[in-house]
């Protein structure tokens, strides 16, 4: 019997880095700005969501969500009148979750210097089928070195989220655990 016949998912083909490779470019503008007179993080955020989800889609060939951001870092304020491009590509795939790595670099709309890189961040997308149900994604085959090393990176960020997430259930199930039970429980005491 082949595991179609048992009813498994059919094994899909793995695509390559480049090929859902994407860059998001957006000029900054007023409308943009925080109340210190420079583009607001969330701004930020969310062109490095649109871009990462661009990809996903692209990589899992449908609709995919953002599950977690990890590591949003901002490393140089963004001005109004700045070109901002955001730079994402698969970094590393599960069963049907995918990493994807995103650096953000800015440059000046009217001179001619280089971009310079002004943060980066990694995102956990999940692909989901027409009823939000996760559904497998091809796995992605790392093309150069430097895809090779942002892979191996992104299996650790993995295993520390998967610790992380398993080390908080553990102790809320610890302090749930502990928690007296009677009146003094109800009133949320040993809430933080």
């Amino acid at each position: 019997m082949t595991n179609q016949a048992q009813g498994a998912e059919p094994e899909l083909l793995g695509k390559p880095t480049s090929a859902s490779r994407t860059t998001l470019s957006h000029i900054m503008t007023g409308s943009d700005t925080n109340l210190l007179g420079t583009v607001h993080g969330g701004v930020i955020m969310k062109l490095v969501d649109d871009a990462a989800g661009a990809v996903a889609g692209r990589h899992s060939e449908g609709p995919a969500v953002t599950a977690s951001m990890d590591e949003m870092a901002f490393l140089e304020p963004v001005r109004v009148g700045d070109l901002v491009h955001v730079k994402a590509q698969v970094n590393w795939t599960g069963r049907s979750s995918m990493e994807i790595g995103v650096r953000v670099l800015a440059e000046r709309w009217n001179e001619s210097t280089p971009a310079t890189q002004v943060g980066s961040a990694y995102l956990v997308f999940a692909a989901v089928d027409a009823d939000g149900k996760p559904r497998p994604v091809p796995p992605v085959i790392p093309e150069t070195e430097r895809d090779k090393r942002r892979y191996q990176e992104a299996e650790i960020r993995r295993t520390h989220r998967l610790a992380r997430r398993r080390a908080i259930k553990e102790l809320r199930a610890q302090r749930a655990a502990r928690r007296p039970e009677g009146p003094e429980a109800a009133d949320g005491a040993d809430r933080p």
